[in-house]
């Protein structure tokens, strides 16, 4: 693996997000690429994404905190391929031995048997309905769910049990699946929330550059909307000295295209992201990094995060309140202030199988 000090070369690694790949903090040993003393003038070949697979014993993930409205996931995939740079998701590839840098975003995980694994975990007699939240660690629509459909039979699982899901995304490929939504929304089972972190093509082609361009993905909202899905649109993360002037108009563009909601997080940088995002300032954005890192550092106690509860996402002091202020006050205006219907959690019914006993009342 390269070292950080050594980027890889731009043409090896065009349409990524992150410049290196260095080893996963669990790891022992550090690899680095060296010359093989040959003096060849070889051309090295692009990253690809390699995808292996992974045949999980448990598909649910309980977390315990305090400052999330939910109490459990599940991650069709490990890595992903849309490559954002800001990803605060990128440090769990290190879990695996590999680095939250460009394994994170080319070296993905699928998990072909996750949708037997949900149903076999639902119908356990302990199970207690809640409702289960989807993409907060990484995309269930990047860009390999659209041949593996893991997403897709997850989804219909949770329909055919009467399960409440929320969906996080920044992919237009969830329009595919708006025939399971749209049955799911009629009667109370999903919300969808889209992210949208600027409207600027050119700084999200450099910032999350395998994720739909910002228009795209208003579309997918109206599209969501029209099929009578309730979406509301995540202004996150909002970066300081960068996307922070765009508050007011994402919020405009997300409501025009039918969102009825609105939330959001200021950027988080822990663990190895922040190494990963000081590199892409470097490259992109030399002139801002000062400035950005000093609000951040502001906003954290002196670090440029701090990982506590309720600060974490959306930091304190002066700056910190003056995006809540303008936040709040633009949403209001734009009638997003409230909040998208409740779930339901009293249609849950395992389905019977093949074989069950039925009731005859």
């Amino acid at each position: 693996m390269a070292h950080p000090d050594r980027p890889v070369p731009h043409d090896q690694r065009r349409g990524r997000g992150a410049q290196s790949r260095d080893t996963g903090r669990y790891e022992r040993l550090r690899r680095i690429d060296e010359d093989d003393g040959w003096d060849l003038s070889e051309a090295a070949a692009p990253l690809r994404t390699h995808v292996s697979e992974e045949r999980p014993r448990k598909l649910i993930n309980y977390v315990n905190s305090p400052d999330l409205s939910f109490d459990r996931t599940i991650n069709p995939y490990r890595g992903c391929e849309h490559g954002c740079i800001y990803c605060f998701a990128r440090p769990s590839h290190a879990w695996l031995g590999l680095s939250p840098g460009l394994d994170f975003e080319t070296r993905l995980v699928a998990r072909p048997e996750a949708a037997q694994v949900l149903e076999r975990e639902l119908r356990a007699s302990r199970y207690r309905v809640a409702p289960i939240a989807i993409g907060t660690n990484t995309d269930p629509y990047q860009p390999i769910e659209r041949d593996r459909e893991i997403m897709r039979a997850c989804l219909g699982v949770l329909r055919d049990f009467g399960h409440p899901v929320m969906i996080a995304t920044k992919g237009t490929l969830i329009e595919r699946d708006i025939d399971i939504l749209s049955e799911m929304a009629s009667q109370r089972l999903v919300r969808v929330g889209v992210t949208i972190t600027t409207l600027n093509p050119d700084l999200s082609r450099r910032m999350e550059p395998r994720v739909p361009s910002p228009s795209r993905r208003l579309e997918t909202i109206r599209r969501l909307t029209q099929a009578g899905i309730p979406v509301r649109a995540m202004i996150s993360p909002i970066v300081p000295g960068l996307t922070d002037p765009e508050i007011e108009p994402i919020l405009t563009a997300a409501r025009d295209a039918g969102a009825t909601a609105a939330t959001w997080a200021m950027l988080r940088l822990p663990l190895e992201v922040a190494p990963l995002w000081e590199e892409w300032l470097d490259e992109h954005y030399p002139g801002r990094k000062s400035r950005i890192l000093s609000k951040l550092r502001e906003m954290h106690g002196g670090k440029v995060y701090d990982a506590q509860f309720f600060k974490r996402v959306r930091g304190e002091g002066a700056y910190a309140s003056l995006i809540a202020q303008r936040f709040t006050k633009a949403r209001r205006r734009l009638g997003l202030d409230g909040d998208l219907p409740p779930l339901d959690s009293t249609a849950f019914s395992p389905p019977p199988r093949a074989g069950d006993q039925l009731s005859l009342f």
